[in-house]
């Protein structure tokens, strides 16, 4: 495929990423709102919540077939149209039932545009030989930076239901823009080039095989404890430092900021870290530092060093989730990415859950260092990859 086609079909992706965290952003904001409008109680609303990682969860395990019969690209353009349409319709409905079908039906949407479009970015990243995928990533926590900001500032003139309604016309225009690039297009075949000198060994070529499917299910773990701690954070963050810092509650509200800036931030510099370090050694270097940063965020004495963990911790996990999904896709196509994706998403609902029962057993600031385990276990599990991969080399004839 000529370079021309590579770059426009990079920009495309970048764009559904980007919207995809617009999105989604730009409904978390209008939740309250529409809590209010159908009179839920907090735990009603918990309930009509589920529908959106219900529905997710449920198509992810389905897109990776999708993808095999009908191509990454054109799935990818689908999910966006129905991602548009549907974030649309919380604010029409005026029950906790209804909310939750729509829910569900934007959760299955989220979901498999997830899936879609890191299959497509695998694919391209294969062809292009060069470890772009933090870039995508960033790409998406730009939008939903920029989603969230424009939210919070249209809160105060435009009802759920009109501001709801025009992420639905910009997500369609963008669709509709970025989509075209994608229908031209077939995902590109992977460039048939040696590994570079002196990088951390490629992973064995298993696909379909017993060891390759266990690979991808070792990916996926690394994506689980990345999403935990990010699931963790949003929820619990703000509480730990208001709660047990005593922090002033606008101060607690930047604790989130500084993470998921300080993990754009990573993203960006993402490809420069693997071409320098390889995969293994950034996933192994990651864990450790978000391991380092958790602590120090969930068991310092002052709000600003607690500010600080959080931002380190947002530092050493940025590149894991992607590495995590762009090794799983690599080693089983679309179907890698669904389970990589499926276990991730599932520890960004385990995570919150899970804080909340152990700060109930012992506190807040003991249950949060749980994200710093998760994050030592990542990088312990990118080790045993490395090393199980320089092995695989030394007995290959």
């Amino acid at each position: 495929m000529p370079g021309d086609d590579l770059t426009r079909l990079r920009i495309a992706i970048t764009a559904f990423f980007a919207l995809d965290g617009f999105v989604f952003a730009g409904w978390v904001v209008r939740i309250p709102a529409v809590k209010e409008q159908i009179g839920a109680s907090a735990g009603d609303l918990g309930l009509a919540l589920l529908g959106v990682s219900a529905g997710a969860v449920i198509t992810m395990t389905l897109t990776g077939r999708l993808c095999r019969r009908f191509g990454s690209h054109p799935v990818t353009v689908v999910c966006a149209v129905l991602l548009s349409l549907s974030v649309a319709l919380p604010p029409l409905t005026h029950s906790v039932l209804a909310l939750a079908l729509v829910l569900l039906l934007f959760g299955a949407a989220y979901g498999g545009m997830n899936v879609a479009f890191n299959s497509a970015a695998v694919d391209l990243i294969a062809a292009l030989r060069r470890p772009i995928m933090p870039v995508f990533h960033a790409a998406f926590s730009l939008g939903g930076m920029v989603g969230a900001g424009l939210g919070g500032l249209v809160a105060g003139f435009l009802s759920p239901t009109r501001h709801l309604l025009g992420l639905t016309v910009i997500g369609l225009l963008v669709t509709a823009a970025a989509g075209r690039t994608l229908l031209r297009h077939q995902p590109p075949a992977p460039a048939d080039l040696a590994p570079s000198e002196g990088r951390t060994p490629r992973l064995p070529k298993t696909r379909g095989q017993g060891r390759g499917r266990g690979l991808v299910t070792v990916f996926g773990l690394i994506a689980l404890c990345t999403a935990y701690g990010e699931g963790a954070l949003a929820d619990w963050g703000a509480l730990h430092l208001e709660q047990d810092l005593d922090a002033h509650p606008g101060v607690a509200a930047a604790g989130y900021s500084c993470f998921a800036l300080a993990m754009t931030v990573g993203r960006l510099t993402g490809t420069a870290l693997l071409q320098r370090l390889g995969p293994v050694r950034t996933v192994m270097a990651g864990g450790a530092t978000a391991a380092a940063g958790m602590l120090l965020g969930s068991l310092a004495p002052s709000v600003w060093a607690a500010l600080a963990g959080f931002a380190v911790t947002g530092l050493g996990l940025a590149n894991l989730f992607p590495i995590a999904v762009e090794r799983a896709g690599a080693l089983a196509g679309a179907g890698g990415v669904a389970v990589a994706s499926t276990l991730g998403y599932g520890g960004m609902l385990l995570g919150p859950p899970a804080i909340g029962f152990m700060a109930d057993w012992y506190s807040l600031p003991t249950a949060l260092t749980s994200v710093a385990v998760l994050a030592a276990v990542a990088s312990v599990i990118g080790c045993a990859i490395g090393i199980g991969a320089r092995r695989a080399a030394a007995v290959r004839p």
